[in-house]
């Protein structure tokens, strides 16, 4: 069976665009959560955000008539994409797209709201209902043409696949923690099966946009402290409330082993095992005792014949709030065993805010880093332990230098999926 290794790594995130800066940014302990500016979020029970500075999607797409028919997602996915495929030095001759294949997770639902506004407002009764049949003469009127061109859910297949030549076999997964992972493991099934010979994967989301903001703030599952600034966001803490949304991409390059090796590629890790599960016990609320992560944890260990013991890192999901975080101690204490104990685990999040969609494959990549560079990131505003997270080595506050031969990426949806994905050193 071919063995699939990363070759490339590229992220977007609030710590910076671009794999190093992000990187050092993490283990140094920087955050990049504060005050929303992107929009008034006066409003709102959460007010904060990590928000991408400064990001010109110029760098990434010549074209202006394309770049006018992307929204802010499908911007950080081309980004995204584009520096994994830089990173990875991968230049693609004459019919070698058609052995390139691409997989994505996004949480995309709509173009910018605010261009359908003026349709809407001309098309109101005076009671505030919706004439529909005014909205279909004189509201059409109003509509931004490009309106649902934009609005494209997967339209980053397109653009990412036009750019790169990319002509294999291809998907694209809608959701949220659990998507992106989901498409890194689709690309991992991909080239192992001789679907494709490379597979860039990963995912995108603008979490902090007003539409993304306003969903989860009536959900109550972020943080209401925005006095606390960039310490708001507290995994596995006593007093945690809720986590902070991000917005970025995380993308992979994905190769049979043989191929990076004969083209002299930097060689970050091997993906050797994966699974998902379904939490049953309700919507955005896991069940307490963490048995489905558990489960997709034990499935990526026993297809990679690896026992828990070996595993040296894990790249948490470590959302924060109350639930969450106790069920996946939870997990991981019944999959690892006497071996969570001593196993290093660490949440980006506080650092990075939740990036939904692309937090998956943001923890991946941090897992793929961790065992290139033998150093394992912190839990960042972790003072004090809940007792229901006790138990586990958080790598609280500052990173840590440490062997990884093994690393465990993990991922959740808010609707009940689970995804585990192991990576280890390539030899």
């Amino acid at each position: 069976m071919t063995r699939v290794v990363i070759s490339g790594v590229g992220l977007v995130t609030p710590l910076g665009t671009g794999t190093e800066v992000t990187w050092q940014a993490l283990i140094a302990g920087k955050s990049g959560v504060d005050r929303l500016r992107g929009f008034d979020a006066s409003s709102l029970r959460t007010q904060l955000g990590a928000e991408i500075q400064d990001f010109d999607p110029t760098q990434f797409v010549a074209q202006r008539r394309i770049l006018r028919n992307m929204t802010r997602n499908d911007q950080l996915a081309v980004a995204g994409a584009a520096l994994a495929i830089r990173d990875a030095g991968w230049v693609l001759e004459d019919g070698d797209g058609d052995r390139a294949g691409l997989f994505i997770g996004g949480n995309k639902e709509i173009s910018e709201p605010s261009k359908v506004l003026d349709a809407v407002l001309v098309s109101r009764n005076a009671d505030g209902s919706t004439d529909m049949a005014r909205m279909g003469t004189e509201g059409a009127e109003q509509f931004y043409p490009l309106f649902y061109v934009e609005g494209l859910q997967a339209a980053a297949l397109f653009y990412i696949s036009q750019a790169h030549g990319l002509r294999g076999t291809n998907t694209y997964f809608a959701g949220t923690g659990d998507a992106s992972m989901t498409a890194i493991g689709r690309a991992y099934r991909a080239v192992r099966r001789g679907e494709a010979t490379m597979a860039v994967a990963g995912g995108f989301d603008d979490a902090t946009s007003w539409w993304s903001m306003t969903k989860l703030d009536a959900l109550e599952v972020m943080t209401s402290h925005n006095d606390l600034g960039a310490a708001a966001c507290r995994p596995y803490d006593r007093d945690r409330d809720g986590y902070v949304l991000g917005e970025g991409a995380a993308f992979v390059v994905l190769e049979d082993e043989d191929t990076a090796r004969k083209r002299g590629a930097d060689i970050y890790a091997e993906i050797v095992g994966t699974h998902s599960s379904f939490d049953l016990d309700g919507l955005v609320t896991p069940s307490p005792d963490g048995r489905s992560l558990a489960s997709a944890i034990g499935g990526a260990l026993d297809e990679a014949g690896v026992s828990p013991s070996a595993v040296d890192y894990v790249a948490t999901d470590g959302c924060a709030t109350k639930p969450g975080d106790a069920s996946e101690a939870a997990a991981l204490r019944s999959a690892l065993g006497p071996a969570a104990s001593r196993i290093a685990a660490s949440s980006v999040k506080a650092a990075t805010g939740h990036l939904v969609a692309a937090s998956g494959a943001l923890n991946v990549a941090v897992a793929a880093l961790a065992v290139r560079h033998n150093t394992i990131p912190p839990t960042l505003n972790l003072t004090n332990v809940d007792p229901a997270c006790a138990g586990i080595d958080w790598v609280p506050n500052e990173a840590r230098s440490q062997r990884v031969d093994h690393a465990l990426a993990l991922a959740r949806g808010l609707e009940g999926q689970n995804v585990a994905l192991l990576l280890r050193a390539s030899d």
